[in-house]
């Protein structure tokens, strides 16, 4: 019979054994290895160029007009005058003629329900309060100095007189379609 005994000395000779195994000559090799990979692998690096030499250049403008100036101030007023006359020029004639009577209501409460020939020249019908006035081209329409440029069996083209968003006054083409009669 086995004893006891016999068991735990096999057992402690099996474990000398296996640390015998796992003894300095393994590490040894892998710790060449690594140092023979880490030569190996040295890596390469490529050397920077040399930063090109900076050479301020003179400052040549010393002549010209500065920005900030007084000069440069009074040709930008000027210019914006010159603009300002122009845009006046527009308005002048319409603020000096007397009103017709359908620049009394705005464009969109305007119909165009029709159109004819009238000695010779197109004439439109348009409705202003359930009232039919017959217009043509050279009469005005609308609160924008509206004038009649175009009559068409189709429409009515006008040039209104009108301030962007600056407050400059504008010419501006505005359109009036044929309306279908509701049934």
């Amino acid at each position: 019979m086995i004893s006891l005994q016999h068991v735990f000395a096999a057992s402690l000779v099996t474990v000398a054994l296996g640390l015998a195994g796992c003894g300095s000559s393994d590490q040894d090799q892998l710790q060449q290895w690594m140092t023979e990979q880490r030569n190996l692998s040295k890596p390469k690096v490529e050397r920077l160029p040399e930063p090109t030499k900076f050479s301020p250049q003179p400052y040549t403008q010393e002549g010209s007009v500065e920005p900030f100036s007084s000069q440069k101030l009074a040709q930008a007023l000027k210019r914006d005058s010159s603009q300002a006359t122009a845009n006046a020029a527009l308005i002048a004639p319409e603020l000096a003629r007397r009103k017709e009577p359908l620049e009394a209501s705005p464009l969109d409460a305007t119909a165009m329900v029709g159109s004819l020939i009238k000695a010779g020249r197109p004439v439109a019908l348009v409705r202003v309060d359930n009232l039919l006035y017959q217009v043509h081209v050279g009469n005005y329409l609308g609160q924008n100095y509206g004038r009649i440029t175009k009559v068409t069996e189709t429409g009515i083209t006008l040039r209104e007189i009108v301030q962007d968003a600056a407050g400059e006054w504008i010419e501006r083409t505005a359109t009036l379609q044929l309306q279908e009669a509701l049934k």
